[in-house]
């Protein structure tokens, strides 16, 4: 029997994470999941459920009496204090109000019951939770079981701007070289470098190149790599599915991984270690096991704290270097949005305003005498 596709187990096993947490939550949930499940990811609707558990959890455990205590105004009593999550009516739902939902963020930023997680919701992780109960709510009110949307009411938390960070063409060279030589690892880290120099140069590259998600490049099979035509076959979020193209430099690194992979398989097989189903992913850890998105986060961060220790790098970092480099080359915001996988072309806006604010500053250079 053929194995699913990565995207398929990834999506059966958010999906069986998904109906776990809907045992312990009220039993109308199930309804928001079931409407959003045709516009949404399996991951998305898992962040939710995430995020609404968080929610209940505070609504009943008596945190929202205790968060009140931080403000100066009266504290009244908690409503929901001692109920059991999964037993909470709707009617009990109809009563949540905007003075519960601001406790609520005022919780995420700072948790007085919890020490050793104290100020852990920066402010896009409250925003990203707050956008999730507007959803939550909304559905309810278009479906006609609460009259209100309390979360309309509310101002959205603020989220201040941060300088996009992403690599020239300078640290991309320094990040490449780090993962063919490996000279400032560590002694430990050497001692696997040599196994898995080859693979390493060509996940860099394939993400430096393609600008394609983390998730997309561990997700690849052999079968979605044409060296001839210079593309990849990646299922996107949301179930899409894309061509993305690379270039001749991209294409040497994958060609040189590719043999390297055949001369292992290849060794295995006479050896009799060669798993009876070899494992069809594109990109294997040295278990021959198809990797996971941790292990290239892990590989990622590894050669860009030796070649580029000023910035943080991570996969999406990457990402947003090609973004900006293609950008940079074409000036089409809508060509980027598109290899990019955007289905807002705002969202690809912001590496445009990276490029812009670097044509600003060239002006300084200009001289009028």
């Amino acid at each position: 029997m053929n194995e699913l596709p990565y995207h398929e187990q990834r999506d059966q096993k958010n999906e069986a994470k998904l109906q776990e947490l809907l045992t312990a939550l009220p039993p109308f949930c199930a309804d928001f999941f079931r409407g959003i499940e045709p516009a949404t990811s399996s991951m998305t609707r898992l962040s939710y459920a995430y995020d609404i558990s968080m929610f209940f959890d505070f609504l009943i455990s008596g945190r929202a009496k205790e968060a009140s205590s931080l403000c100066i105004e009266a504290k009244p009593e908690n409503r929901f204090a001692g109920l059991s999550a999964k037993d909470f009516t709707m009617e009990q739902f109809r009563r949540i109000s905007v003075t519960d939902l601001e406790r609520y963020l005022e919780y995420l930023k700072y948790r007085p019951d919890d020490p050793d997680h104290r100020n852990t919701n920066k402010e896009q992780g409250i925003k990203r939770k707050f956008f999730s109960l507007k959803s939550f709510f909304g559905y309810f009110q278009r479906t006609g079981q609460i009259t209100a949307n309390p979360t309309l009411s509310m101002q959205v938390p603020k989220i201040r701007e941060k300088e996009i960070i992403r690599l020239n063409q300078e640290e991309i060279k320094e990040l490449l070289k780090e993962a063919e030589s490996g000279a400032g690892l560590s002694p430990k880290q050497q001692q696997f470098h040599q196994k898995t120099r080859v693979r390493d140069c060509a996940i860099l590259a394939l993400m430096l190149g393609t600008g394609i998600r983390v998730s997309e490049c561990v997700g690849l099979n052999l079968s979605d790599v044409d060296l001839k035509e210079q593309g990849i076959h990646i299922h996107r979020k949301g179930g899409k599915e894309a061509t993305v193209y690379f270039s001749n430099e991209v294409a040497q690194y994958l060609e040189r991984y590719l043999e390297e992979r055949m001369e292992l398989h290849t060794k295995a097989n006479h050896t009799e270690e060669l798993n009876p189903q070899e494992e069809p992913a594109l990109f294997l850890s040295l278990r021959r096991k198809r990797l996971t998105v941790r292990s290239v986060e892990y590989l990622v961060k590894k050669y860009a704290s030796v070649a580029t220790p000023k910035k943080k790098i991570t996969p999406h970092k990457l990402r947003s270097s090609y973004g900006s480099a293609l950008y940079a080359k074409t000036n089409d915001i809508y060509l980027v949005a598109d290899i990019l996988g955007h289905n807002d072309v705002n969202i690809t806006r912001k590496f445009y305003a990276a490029i812009e604010e670097e044509r600003r500053k060239s002006v300084k250079h200009i001289d009028l005498l």
